[in-house]
């Protein structure tokens, strides 16, 4: 019987610029395969319309990912006004239509989008992976389906429009984790007294990750192996939010073996996550349980990054 292969330990992370028509997960599969990596998770799902920076971990990067999840996200959106489909986009059935007028009142539609700045609330679309006793909203929307969704609660840092056409507009939105765009132009369209969905989504950024950076599969398929292992930043640099914490080889002993060490007062506020490095090397994540003291919270394997 030929054994299976286990993967490489590579680790890092790989933004990805997803490409249109292809879902997140198929994406992350793609990139796994291109690095034979033993483990891959990605940071937040892309509809297969959408398109964007899709931040994919490998390895130890994966234990870390969580907190890109949790991240702001800024996206690019195109707004068709006049037409509501089933789905919030372009991908779905047009269900109601409302005739434009000759020439869109700009002004007032700026009006409107300042009123979408801030706190808001959103009732999560059918077409979305949450899941309802079980079972993720859009298989239950594809049977024909609706059930009941609780608003949620997100935050909308910014929303402006970047061009105008006759039957729609272009947005950047800033905005909390959670946020969906297609009911947010659903909610602007209503508002406006047109109705409206999105044909076009772009996800620009992600916490402290830019599009400067991301790479597409078609470039890495493209690439012998020193240069792909090239796109890949290191875990931390997905928490640069968190305060870095430089220990001393016994220090770090105590806590890769999941013991608590003692720090200088005033290293760390009580409660504070921070980056663990010994000699540059970032060992994972600890947090302060008192004022000299500090706890692991989220560590690398440190075996598995010396065989790799």
């Amino acid at each position: 019987m030929a054994r299976r292969r286990k993967g490489l330990p590579i680790d890092g992370v790989l933004l990805l610029d997803k490409p249109q028509g292809m879902s997140s997960n198929h994406a992350l599969q793609r990139v796994r395969r291109l690095y034979q990596a033993r483990k891959a998770g990605h940071t937040g799902t892309l509809d297969p319309m959408a398109t964007g920076l899709l931040p994919v971990c490998l390895g130890e990067a994966t234990k870390f990912s969580a907190h890109l999840l949790e991240a702001d996200k800024v996206y690019r959106t195109r707004v068709k006004l006049g037409e509501i489909t089933d789905t919030g986009d372009a991908e779905g059935e047009v269900i109601a239509r409302q005739a434009l007028p000759e020439r869109l009142d700009h002004d007032a539609i700026e009006a409107l989008l300042a009123r979408f700045r801030g706190e808001i609330e959103q009732v999560p679309p059918m077409y979305s992976a949450l899941k309802h006793q079980g079972r993720k909203l859009y298989e239950l929307a594809r049977e024909g389906k609706t059930v009941a969704r609780a608003p949620r609660r997100v935050t909308v840092y910014d929303i402006r429009p970047l061009g105008w056409e006759p039957d729609g507009f272009w947005l950047e939105v800033r905005c909390s984790k959670g946020t969906y765009i297609r009911t947010l132009a659903e909610d602007i369209g209503r508002e406006a007294g047109f109705g409206a969905h999105i044909t076009a989504l772009e996800r620009l950024q992600t916490g402290p990750f830019d599009s400067a950076r991301r790479v597409t599969l078609e470039a890495l398929e493209g690439m012998d192996d020193d240069a792909r292992l090239a796109q890949l930043l290191p875990a931390d640099a997905m928490l640069d939010h968190l305060p870095p914490l430089a220990v001393a080889a016994e220090t770090a002993d105590r806590l890769l073996h999941g013991q608590r060490a003692a720090v200088a007062a005033g290293t760390l506020a009580p409660g504070t996550t921070a980056r663990l490095y010994l000699d540059h090397a970032f060992l994972g994540l600890v947090e302060a349980t008192g004022a000299t003291e500090i706890a692991p919270k989220r560590l690398v394997d440190t075996a598995a990054l010396a065989s790799g």
